[in-house]
């Protein structure tokens, strides 16, 4: 008889095991949600232009990520943000200033960003940034960008930056001048939820 008990509690056991094992674990609690961004609307896509310049020369152009947009900023220090000019636009192709070169450049579409400042110094004509003409920008990697697709140096002539930003498509854009800094916040989407 203790025989066929022991037998009887081993099988109710392992039954039990059986039950306990095809019951899934309750889901640990999930994480707070993490609250919608807000993303700005308005900025639109038309050109964007201030008839400002500088003689301070460009030193770097980099590239950013965020929530709502993807960012580059044109690194002129020494100048004030009331002294900095620019043009941003989209352009079906970018053409190189004073030898017409086409430049080309990935993406859907196309910015042309030009700052009204050299990128070499003006008294001895030396390159204050290490970029060649038609080449991807020196130290920018968009890997994993949302909007941006490529950054191609086009030159500096005649006291002019000239650079082209392929974006996945004609999107919203915006530009900032800051104190020795331009910025232009190309968005991810056309709608306030990013």
């Amino acid at each position: 008889m203790l025989k066929s008990r022991t037998i009887c509690a081993t099988v109710v056991l392992a039954g039990a095991m059986l039950v306990t094992a095809a019951v899934p674990a309750a889901a640990a609690p999930a994480a707070p949600a993490r609250g919608a961004v807000a993303c700005p609307t308005g900025w639109g896509s038309a050109a964007k232009s201030d008839t400002d310049s500088t003689s301070a020369p460009v030193r770097d152009i980099r590239t950013g990520r965020h929530d709502c947009f993807d960012r580059m900023v044109v690194d002129l220090p020494g100048a004030g943000s009331g002294d900095l000019g620019y043009s941003v636009r989209y352009v079906d192709r970018l053409y190189q200033d004073g030898s017409g070169r086409h430049i080309t450049v990935a993406g859907g579409a196309v910015l042309e960003v030009r700052v009204a400042a050299p990128s070499y110094a003006p008294e001895t004509g030396e390159p204050t940034y290490p970029a060649r003409a038609g080449h991807p920008l020196p130290g920018v990697n968009l890997t994993g960008y949302r909007t941006f697709r490529d950054a191609r140096f086009a030159g500096s002539f005649e006291g002019e930056t000239q650079t082209g930003l392929g974006v996945r498509a004609r999107l919203p854009f915006r530009v900032l001048e800051l104190p020795g800094r331009l910025v232009i916040d190309v968005a991810h989407t056309w709608t306030a939820g990013g």
